[in-house]
């Protein structure tokens, strides 16, 4: 009997199926991060432009006619990008009825969190 040195065919088998397994088990924990990552990054997009819409209106005395001008007076380098649209034209923009303006923005998504919730509520 020679001794040759490697890994009989069942042991690469068992190899890969455990690898599978490992694999199998961890996909749905990594979207679910995925998820959670873009619930936080549109938190936050919401909240920054919330605020910079509060400070336009007290800066100026009037709400802003719309996300672009944000930009051109200078509250914003450029319209954040909506993570779950990924398009920063999507936002829909809530405008105020005496005044005229933006008072608020939401997502365009109409998907629904893990809350239950949809975006677009937000």
């Amino acid at each position: 009997m020679s001794k040759e040195k490697g890994y009989t065919l069942v042991e690469l088998m068992m190899i890969v199926t455990i690898v599978g397994i490992l694999a199998t088990l961890a996909t749905p924990s990594y979207y679910q991060s995925v998820i959670k990552a873009k619930e936080m990054a549109l938190k936050h997009n919401l909240f920054t432009m919330r605020d910079l819409i509060d400070q336009f209106r007290t800066d100026r005395g009037k709400y802003p006619s719309n996300l672009a001008e944000l930009t051109a007076a200078g509250y914003l380098k450029g319209i954040p990008v909506d993570p779950f649209t990924k398009s920063s034209g999507t936002w829909q923009e809530i405008m105020d009825q005496a005044e005229g303006g933006v008072l608020d923005i939401h997502s365009g998504s109409d998907l629904v969190a893990f809350d239950g919730t949809p975006y677009n509520q937000w």
